[in-house]
């Protein structure tokens, strides 16, 4: 009976809940939805299979932000793309058991299994290879030696022996075997890294200057905010699956670039002078906000006119998150960047929004700052650098297209055990950094790693050279890019005396994870018609920057087949050594003053005088 006065609120509600799980399950069952008193509150309706994404039960926990943005979308009358169905079917977080019971089995996932498992940071890169990659979370690029001698030995135990370092100063073990699955995820704990949120749709491996802390001339010391923030993600549970991937970078101001203009959230390191300040804003070391950068679509991160003091930096990202979470495309993964949030509302109305889910106003400069600090030197990731500490060194090494063997690993850990503070950096340029080194230990630290088969010399073709994993190991490459890198790495070494460092990026498909749009020489895979076969090769760019440099590189050459890159390449480089307007000309100044048409003239043909050898 019905109680007098009727039912409350409250007693709807609950009744309301329990006769819709009441239906559901008699639908589950194959059984006639009942009507009259006990049917679901009016405009609930109970579907299944694909259809079931439109039902109105939301989760009432932190994830429940995500549902209410695919119901707008629904209710809207739009069409859900098909990761945000998955996600919306399956929470990702909670396939633990499940992906133990399918390792157990020594089987792959399957259907969009395979989507939602890169949550856990595994990779099934099938058809490149019948395994799966895993991808690391190693926030600001900061590892231990004893974890670089664990994930070695974890590389040898369950992968092909062998790790790879990404573009965003990370780490990914490649070659797993379905029933290593686990055995990976069990030790990356125990190591003490964990690597939730690695791929799918979340924020990536937060980046920061490699050289903070010990770098004498940075603004500020970015490392603990890269920490912090990383630690932040793993701990708000709403901050996993947004409408697609998201990075995140700190820059300090110093000799190496974190490339934070290329993030969709940047945080640069600047001194408000006293001039700029006010009653709201001291002078001090402030971070500027950047939003939108994703090279990848030609776009670098813009200035907002927005200052946050460091302390508040985590949280004001946070709050940039929960709005893409609530704004960004769910129904087209082409547009599902910050990005294009950004260019449909304008930065003023985002701003807007990001107050209001932040719940204060955001400090805005009432004059422009300065452009960013002249300190960046493009040498200093490679080679032997003083630190900050008196009588400290640190030795970049140059690791070929960011690939280190197991064995290599283990003697680099070593190396900074005996030698160092026992910590390791990693780069966005793919390579890593030994910190630490007494003045007396310096030779003998270049010594060991020459040993170990690697360079230390940063005017090698290989330092700056930049390759993402290629079709050897991804589904989207359309070239071996390593391979290739490599070839034009080998054939540049043997024919030019590099005197200043070149980027060379080699990229496998228009995701674009070696960024090939900023490196003074970008190479993007393509399918060149030779006769009556098509052969790998590339669209070749030049004159891309970053930081003060800052510029998408054009197109100078397409469908380049891959075995003559490496020559064109070359004659490139030697047009601008005999050409350039003296010896502190950079090629990114060189490449944007002269024409196409000269480029061009210069590469047709073979260099008029012998090659300097190296």
């Amino acid at each position: 009976m019905k109680p007098e006065g009727g039912f409350s609120e409250e007693q709807k509600e609950y009744l309301a809940g329990f006769t819709y799980g009441a239906e559901l399950a008699r639908a589950l069952r194959g059984l006639p939805i009942l009507s009259g008193s006990c049917a679901p509150a009016t405009g609930t309706q109970i579907q299944l299979g694909p259809a079931a994404e439109a039902a109105p039960s939301l989760p009432a926990g932190p994830e429940r932000i995500h549902w209410e943005a695919q119901q707008r979308v629904l209710d809207s009358g739009g069409k859900l793309s098909a990761e945000e169905r998955a996600k919306r079917d399956k929470n990702p977080l909670d396939m633990w058991d499940e992906m133990a019971e399918r390792a157990a089995r020594g089987e792959f996932p399957k259907g969009t299994d395979v989507f939602l498992t890169k949550f856990h940071g595994l990779f099934y890169v099938a058809p490149a290879q019948n395994a799966y990659m895993c991808r690391l979370r190693i926030p600001g690029g900061e590892l231990t030696a004893e974890q670089l001698a664990g994930l070695a030995d974890l590389a040898d135990r369950c992968g092909g022996g062998y790790l790879d370092v990404t573009t965003r100063a990370n780490l990914q073990i490649r070659e797993i075997a379905a029933e290593q699955a686990m055995q990976v995820l069990y030790g990356l704990r125990e190591l003490g890294i964990i690597n939730l949120g690695a791929g799918g749709d979340n924020v990536r491996n937060v980046t920061c200057s490699p050289l903070s802390g010990i770098d004498p001339d940075e603004l500020l010391e970015t490392l603990p905010y890269a920490r912090r923030m990383h630690h932040y993600l793993l701990n708000h549970r709403e901050l996993y699956g947004l409408p697609r991937k998201f990075n995140i970078a700190f820059d300090g101001g110093g000799r190496i670039a974190s490339l934070e203009d290329t993030n969709d959230i940047g945080f640069q390191a600047v001194r408000v002078p006293d001039a700029a300040a006010d009653d709201t804003l001291p002078a001090g070391i402030y971070f500027r906000l950047t939003l939108g950068g994703i090279t990848g679509h030609r776009d670098f991160a813009r200035d907002t006119g927005v200052v946050v003091s460091p302390d508040e930096a985590v949280e004001l990202a946070g709050a940039i998150l929960r709005v893409f979470i609530r704004h960004g495309d769910r129904t087209d993964r082409k547009k599902a960047r910050l990005k294009y949030l950004l260019d449909a509302w304008g930065f003023d109305r985002f701003l807007e929004e990001v107050e209001q889910e932040w719940g204060r106003p955001l400090r805005r400069l009432k004059q422009p700052l300065p452009p960013r600090r002249g300190t960046e030197d493009r040498t200093a990731h490679v080679g032997a650098h003083r630190q900050a500490q008196p009588e400290k060194w640190y030795v970049g090494l140059v690791l070929p297209v960011g690939r280190i063997t197991s064995e290599q690993a283990r003697q680099v850990a070593s190396i900074a055990r005996r030698y160092g503070d026992g910590k390791l950096r990693l780069t966005v340029w793919q390579n890593l950094l030994i910190t630490g080194i007494d003045t007396a230990h310096l030779a003998a630290v270049q010594a060991e790693v020459e040993a170990c088969g690697l360079h230390h010399r940063a005017t090698h073709p290989r330092a700056g050279l930049v390759a993402c994993t290629g079709n050897a190991g991804c589904k989207y490459a359309g070239a071996n890019t390593k391979l290739h890198a490599l070839q034009i790495a080998d054939y540049l070494e043997q024919r030019l005396d590099l005197d200043t460092p070149i980027n060379i990026h080699v990229t496998g498909c228009h995701h674009s994870c070696a960024q090939h749009y900023i490196g003074d020489i970008g190479l993007i895979a393509t399918g060149v018609e030779v006769g009556d076969d098509v052969v790998e090769g590339y669209h070749l760019h030049v004159g891309g920057g970053w930081g003060d440099r800052q510029g998408i590189g054009r197109v100078l050459l397409e469908s380049v087949p891959a075995q003559e890159v490496p020559e064109f390449v070359c004659r490139l480089l030697s047009a601008y050594l005999e050409h350039r307007q003296g010896p502190h000309e950079l090629f990114v100044d060189f490449a944007k003053r002269c024409s196409d048409e000269q480029l061009r003239g210069w590469v047709s043909q073979p260099a008029q005088q012998p090659l300097a050898l190296a």
